[in-house]
């Protein structure tokens, strides 16, 4: 079971950059029917954010972070969930809730400023998104340590990106959670930049993986475009979390390697900072046509199932769309509404400043100043 770091240099891999099985390596235990679920919620996920991308372009949804290149790695850990196991996200893991039952359409309601679009859905087993950098991780970690607590059997996996590394919060619930070896999966896309920070500049040590020896629990790199090789590695963690091995403990820290092809959100530009052969050459990595010609090599799918898959795709997507811009807009003063549990004075203040201005201008000429 175990999964400790071997090396500084050491990466999980069980496909090929081109999508071939590695001679040194097993596919995981997956269905074909499930195979082809995890290839087409990839495909989802890329059309679903090509689709958000324009639709903030066009005026018709507030800033949004792209996640293309990141669906291998967000579909297929949380496919290695147990139904009882629990997501923390961060604001990336759109494909990663999706795969819980968080529809798409609230997600885009999320995007569009529906305080509505961050309620988790019933029995998904989904805590809210996260914007602020590694607020998660301490939630996640005292989650898990009520679940060792109360003697249950659900695991925390927890999302974040390499900028979280340099934040407090990181260090805090990583040492707490390897202080009372909790049932959690410490999940880290490194996508290369935090915002505009290349990874180099957020720490000296080899891996990111590796941090989690200073906490006493093992940590493990992956080809976090590889999405054969994340399952294994997160299912393996998962199992250990909830069952771990005499020796063993339950915390891991998963660093999945990786790339965002866009940019870090809709209000970025990436040029400024990234040459353009670096994106190119992170695509020849491309987790979707990887997986593809993987499938189509074991006879999976053929181009009719391909054919199918990205006109349901479509289809889905289109219907997400549809229905979140029929949704009312909100109101401009539920920008106070869900902040604190009691208003305090200076937001009281500001709402009422507000209405003054609804009052004496209306509220078109509030959206063209």
């Amino acid at each position: 079971m175990s999964i400790i770091q071997r090396g500084p240099d050491e990466q999980v891999q069980v496909l090929t950059d081109e999508g071939e099985l590695r001679p040194d390596a097993d596919a995981p235990e997956l269905s074909d029917e499930r195979l082809v679920e995890m290839y087409r919620t990839m495909k989802l996920a890329r059309h679903f954010d090509e689709r958000a991308v324009s639709l903030q372009r066009q005026g018709r949804m507030g800033t949004y972070p792209p996640m293309s290149g990141q669906e291998g790695a967000q579909v297929a850990s949380a496919f290695a969930l147990a139904e009882q196991d629990w997501i923390f996200p961060s604001y990336r893991e759109h494909a990663a809730i999706y795969t819980r039952g968080w529809s798409l359409d609230q997600t885009l309601l999320y995007w569009m400023g529906h305080e509505g679009g961050n309620s988790p859905p019933p029995d998904t087993n989904v805590f809210t998104v996260t914007v602020p950098i590694a607020t998660q991780i301490p939630h996640a970690t005292g989650a898990a340590w009520a679940a060792k607590l109360r003697d249950t059997s659900e695991v925390m996996l927890c999302y974040f990106g390499d900028g979280a590394t340099s934040e407090g919060d990181f260090h805090e619930g990583l040492n707490f959670a390897g202080v009372f070896d909790v049932p959690a999966v410490f999940f880290c896309n490194n996508n290369q930049w935090a915002i505009s920070v290349p990874r180099e500049r957020q720490t000296a040590a080899s891996t990111l993986a590796q941090k989690a020896t200073a906490y006493g629990f093992d940590g493990v790199q992956v080809d976090g475009m590889d999405p054969l090789a994340v399952y294994r590695v997160t299912k393996a963690a998962i199992e250990k979390a909830r069952d771990p091995e005499e020796g063993e403990t339950r915390p891991t820290m998963i660093e999945a390697v990786q790339y965002r092809f866009g940019a870090h959100t809709t209000a970025d530009d990436p040029s400024v900072y990234r040459d353009e052969d670096e994106v190119q050459r992170w695509k020849e990595k491309d987790p979707i046509p990887r997986l593809e010609t993987y499938l189509r090599g074991e006879g999976v799918v053929d181009d009719d199932a391909v054919e199918a898959i990205e006109a349901d795709v479509r289809e889905e997507v289109a219907d997400a769309i549809e229905t979140a811009e029929g949704v009312q807009r909100p109101a401009p003063e539920e920008l106070f509404a869900h902040v604190y549990a009691e208003m305090p004075q200076r937001l009281e203040q500001q709402l009422a400043y507000l209405q003054r201005l609804r009052d004496r201008h209306g509220d078109d000429a509030l959206l063209e100043s």
